[in-house]
């Protein structure tokens, strides 16, 4: 294997480099599994990234559904790395949702009433290469690393905007999810530099969106035990002695530190049962899923990304990648994982990145859910505290269909502000547990802003 590619696709390197390399755009109009035509524009394509454009990024873009030509233009990167798009934009806040029966033949796709396209037109890519249907013409490109992939968002983004000049002057904000919490901010200050500088074309970014978000390693992975803690997962006998012990640092512990070793020990009998991503769901064992298993489906959507017809449908150039894939393993990142030979998870922290930001005309809205243990919500309050904000409101709840549907609070410093919202009942896939809740928590946040056409 080659990066999570089957050595026969090295055999389809000469002809890929003959081929042209030009983006490459499509508008889909019908989808298998949909009846009739698609009532929004739908667009798919290639976009070449790299010094010879060796790296040919799959994006999929939908134009906002209500004032495509004044509308924001989200970004919105998934995570991992290595998660095919398809899953966030066919699964969770795309205009299209894909239903399962008991067979890839019963697999049907409806209209997402929670779409963020109801307020935005969103670009969803396969990003770092060797996700979803992106790949690489050399055997060179298929290797990268957390700063490779920041620079290849922005060189994207320039190239999206030549293609499509008449999004230039729309408000941008880049989105994330989960790993994309590392990239997403050096992309927008990097945007926000580059204006600065004076460099063309001028992009109109606004501000950032991140869900879910890892940051700062050490203190993001560290705070699970705080998490466990207030959620009654471990007692406070456990927690006491980790913080008298442990001395702030439970990941990297000392086994000659016995006390220590031994609390973080009865940590994680406490934890070995508990789904991470959702505290409240079962723990699936994945040789044999359930129905009621987050991943029951997982099979469904692999069926249906490899299927032929679904492929010419997309427009995905034939020949180019191996089986589609919903996550690249050979990118993937665990706590803990050393770099592979296709990818170098060399950022450890975006804290400085943030805190940069700060000092630009900028809004960032961030949102978790209460039940995720990946990276907990007091994890990022701890980062985003140290930030050194001040508050423009209190700690309260917001309301959807006149329920509590999480706890907002928001900051500011000059001209900088940031919404950090909790979602109540939520696992770390946001948009996945709480679709409409994450909806109207976007919606609200990009409503306050009046949009006009000059470029910042």
């Amino acid at each position: 294997m080659k990066c999570g590619r089957p050595k026969t696709f090295l055999l389809l390197l000469v002809m890929l480099q003959l081929h042209s390399t030009i983006h490459s755009k499509s508008v889909v109009n019908t989808l298998p599994g949909f009846s009739g035509r698609l009532p929004f524009r739908f667009e798919t394509g290639y976009v070449g990234v790299g010094e010879k454009e060796e790296i040919q990024i799959f994006y999929y873009f939908f134009e906002s559904e209500r004032n495509p030509e004044q509308d924001p233009l989200i970004i919105y990167l998934s995570g991992g790395p290595g998660a095919a798009a398809i899953y966030t934009c066919f699964y969770q806040i795309g205009p299209l949702s894909l239903k399962f029966g008991n067979s890839f033949e019963d697999t049907t796709l409806t209209l997402n009433p929670n779409s963020w396209t109801k307020m935005a037109n969103v670009i969803f890519f396969d990003i770092p290469v060797g996700t979803g249907f992106s790949y690489a013409t050399t055997e060179e490109a298929w290797i990268s690393n957390d700063s490779i992939v920041a620079n290849q968002v922005i060189d994207f983004l320039k190239k999206f905007y030549s293609d499509h000049p008449k999004f230039m002057k729309n408000p941008l904000y880049i989105a994330g999810i989960s790993y994309m919490g590392l990239i997403t901010p050096i992309v927008t200050l990097e945007l926000f530099n580059a204006n600065e500088r004076g460099d063309q074309p001028s992009i109109n970014i606004q501000g950032y969106i991140l869900c879910s978000p890892l940051t700062d390693k050490f203190m993001d992975f560290n705070s699970r035990i705080e998490y466990a803690h207030r959620m009654a997962i471990i007692s406070d006998d456990i927690y006491s002695s980790a913080i008298e012990n442990c001395h702030g640092d439970y990941m990297n512990m000392d086994k000659a530190n016995a006390l220590c070793y031994d609390s973080i020990q009865k940590y994680n009998d406490c934890t070995r049962g508990i789904d991470f991503r959702n505290i409240l769901d079962p723990l699936c064992d994945h040789s044999d899923l359930k129905p009621y298993c987050v991943e029951y489906n997982d099979k469904f959507i692999e069926a249906w990304a490899n299927n032929k017809d679904v492929q010419q449908a997309l427009n995905v150039r034939e020949g180019t990648i191996g089986k589609w894939e919903l996550v690249n393993i050979t990118l993937h990142y665990i706590e803990g994982k050393n770099d592979t030979l296709c990818y170098s998870y060399n950022i450890f922290s975006s804290f400085a990145y943030h805190k940069k930001l700060v000092d630009k005309n900028c809004r960032a809205l961030i949102m978790s859910g209460d039940h995720d243990m990946t990276f907990p919500y007091n994890g990022v309050l701890k980062w985003i505290y140290a930030l050194n904000l001040g508050k423009d409101s209190s700690w309260g709840p917001y309301y959807v269909d006149d329920q509590v549907a999480g706890y907002e609070m928001r900051y500011a410093k000059n001209n900088f502000s940031l919404t950090y919202a909790t979602v109540k009942g939520c696992g770390h896939s946001v948009g996945l547990y709480k679709p409409k809740e994450v909806m109207t928590l976007v919606e609200k946040w990009l409503a306050p802003k009046i949009y006009t056409s000059a470029i910042i």
